[in-house]
């Protein structure tokens, strides 16, 4: 058997029923705990792709809840870091608290609420920024950035747009911010309306070190969850070294995680 191609989970989510969950317009999704993760990762060697890290995402259900993420965290190990929402107001210490446990990101979750505002996103992704080296993560539909908030974006020191930005009518505002140094997540196949690889190999040929794959299990609300195939598409767009880039280096660069050994850098036969 060839060599698996070593993959960085850019997007996952954890729902745990043992910690808060808040209905958001209507919705509440069924439990995906990390043993449920670990067992979904268990068929992805069929394809070529083996998981050694990722980034555990908080959702619109989850609202400012910490605990969950806390837990996760400890229980996937030192690959894994998170992306969580806080309100604004959210003090220095409870951010390095925050950052002690694992997380790593902030996100603005524009398309579904629950986070802090754009209002917000200037001031609270620089303070965050400048006190621990997070990120900003925006989960937003790409057609609604217009040129005065792509200006904001753009010059914020390190920054994400899940899902591809979401729809074809957005991808040259994303590629333009791409261009700006913007980092980009091909996750959510099933939830985008866009095609997938011709938006993956633009992004590429504007930055190759842009892009970062991630599963978006369990996939909430998307209208098919994520399938081992979509890793076979991106697979089949790249050359082995894009690959390389897309699936694991640029996500562990920009997460700042690297396996600390062999034996500990894959989970998904555990």
């Amino acid at each position: 058997m060839s060599e698996l191609q070593r993959a960085f989970d850019a997007h996952l989510h954890i729902v745990d029923p043992n910690h808060p969950l808040i209905e958001n317009n209507g919705y509440l999704p069924d439990p995906f705990t990390v043993a449920d993760y670990r067992a979904r990762l268990q068929s992805l060697p069929d394809v070529g792709v083996e998981v050694a890290g990722g980034a555990v995402v908080s959702g619109s259900f989850q609202g400012f809840d910490q605990g969950y993420l806390i837990e996760a965290l400890r229980q996937l190990g030192d690959n894994y870091v998170g992306v969580t929402q806080l309100p604004d107001e959210t003090t220095d210490d409870q951010i390095r608290h925050l950052d002690e446990a694992g997380i790593k990101a902030l996100r603005f979750n524009i398309a579904r609420g629950g986070s802090a505002t754009l209002d917000a996103l200037e001031s609270f992704a620089r303070r965050v920024h400048d006190l621990v080296g997070w990120h900003a993560e925006l989960y937003i539909d790409a057609r609604t950035i217009d040129e005065d908030l792509a200006a904001r974006i753009a010059s914020l020191p390190a920054v994400s747009i899940d899902h591809l930005g979401m729809h074809e009518d957005g991808l040259t505002t994303l590629l333009r911010l791409v261009e700006a140094g913007v980092k980009v997540k091909a996750t959510g196949f099933g939830r985008v309306e866009l095609d997938p690889a011709e938006a993956v190999r633009r992004i590429v040929d504007t930055d190759p070190t842009a892009l970062m794959v991630g599963t978006d299990l369990p996939s909430t609300r998307a209208r098919r969850p994520f399938a081992d195939d979509d890793f076979t598409l991106l697979r089949q767009v790249f050359t082995p070294a894009e690959a390389d880039a897309v699936f694991w280096s640029n996500a562990a660069r920009f997460y700042g995680v690297e396996p600390k050994t062999a034996e500990h850098a894959f989970i998904s036969h555990q």
